[in-house]
């Protein structure tokens, strides 16, 4: 097959779809891969190092999607490439349509066949393709949300970790998922003060098990919600429904009771976040304030640090992307039911039912 992989053009994006280690692999079981020149830079990867793996290197990215079969991308395709995308076209890559009309409306008429990480599902339930940005996603929460919390831009100024003398800061984490275990972790690692909320009484009680003890667990509602925002110096949104829009877990009237300074870090955001007064930020422009409240909501914070994150990334979209080389995207997916949940839109058609729950229409 033919594989394409582009330069990333969301602002302040600098991961790519695939190592030169993956390229390597793709090349060795006699498939072709495009790379646009520079499209590994950011993370560290080079043109020689690609072209030493076997790929080709092209120069513009209407090259590489006129050459290519199937498309390997990190994040979602942009205006700028919508009309790259022809119907013969695989798209692999994080779509996260749920919180996108104009983005699924596109994909749509190129009539491709868009399968996204974020829903490749295992039997058990869990996001192979999605876990490790999470977990870069759920520590990079604390790491953005201690330095917001400095007084030079606009936070409470309050150390996490605390001194001798003087309490540590509070962290409230929304969903005890791979986002939130990691930011609980990290923000514990600090000396923080780390509340965790969930549904999930089972979740609960894992993270109870394996969390020290200045990490307490509760049972999310909200009421408990409305109680802890007034007492806590970070709160973190790591709250995940596959494929569906975020619930909004913190309305826009919760502001006025929070502290001046209050930093909120929303990692759904790319889902359409869990707080309602939440939209999308970039690396260039990361925070806005809404009542003295501090938002961050930058939509692909892993790409802040390229180079580890391509590097997960790679370790667990690889298995997927040689099976769609070797076997085409039908057989592929008719074999490898975790890949098939994999389908939000084939050909026109929108197949994944929480994209159709999400903008009300009918599945075909």
């Amino acid at each position: 097959m033919k594989i394409g992989i582009p330069k990333e053009i969301k602002n302040n994006e600098s991961r790519v779809g695939m190592t030169p280690a993956g390229v390597f692999e793709l090349t060795k079981n006699k498939h072709t891969v495009y790379i646009e020149t520079n499209a590994g830079f950011g993370s560290g990867f080079f043109d020689q190092d690609y072209k030493d793996a076997g790929a080709v290197i092209l120069n513009t990215p209407s090259e590489v999607y006129a050459a290519a079969n199937m498309i390997v991308k990190v994040k979602e395709p942009i205006q700028a490439e919508y009309n790259l995308i022809k119907p013969h076209h695989v798209v692999f890559t994080y779509f996260h349509f749920a919180s996108s009309s104009e983005l699924t409306n596109a994909m749509i008429k190129t009539g491709a066949v868009c399968i996204a990480y974020e829903t490749v599902e295992s039997e058990d339930g869990s996001l192979p393709l999605l876990t490790p940005m999470s977990e870069v996603a759920g520590r990079m929460a604390i790491q953005q949300g201690a330095k917001y919390l400095e007084k030079p831009i606009k936070g409470r100024g309050v150390l996490l970790g605390g001194v001798p003398g003087v309490p540590p800061g509070r962290v409230l984490v929304l969903g005890a998922g791979v986002v939130g275990i990691q930011a609980a972790k990290m923000a514990a690692g600090l000396g923080a003060h780390v509340t965790i909320m969930d549904i999930n009484m089972k979740q609960l009680r894992y993270v109870n098990d394996i969390m020290p003890n200045h990490v307490v667990t509760e049972f999310s509602s909200e009421y408990n919600i409305r109680k802890r925002i007034t007492n806590h110096d970070l709160i973190v949104g790591g709250v995940l429904i596959k494929g569906a829009k975020a619930p909004k877990l913190i309305t826009r009237d919760m502001l006025k009771d929070m502290r001046p300074g209050t930093v909120i870090v929303d990692v759904a955001v790319d889902q359409g976040g869990c707080v309602e007064t939440s939209k999308p930020t970039t690396h260039e422009h990361p925070t806005f304030i809404i009542d003295d409240v501090v938002h961050y909501c930058v939509a692909n914070m892993p790409g802040a640090v390229p180079y580890t994150s391509t590097l997960a990334l790679t370790n667990v979209t690889l298995p997927y992307v040689m099976k769609l080389a070797n076997l085409g995207w039908e057989k592929a997916c008719e074999k490898d039911q975790t890949l098939a949940k994999g389908l939000n839109i084939v050909n026109g058609k929108i197949v994944y039912k929480e994209i159709e729950d999400a903008f009300n229409v009918v599945l075909n």
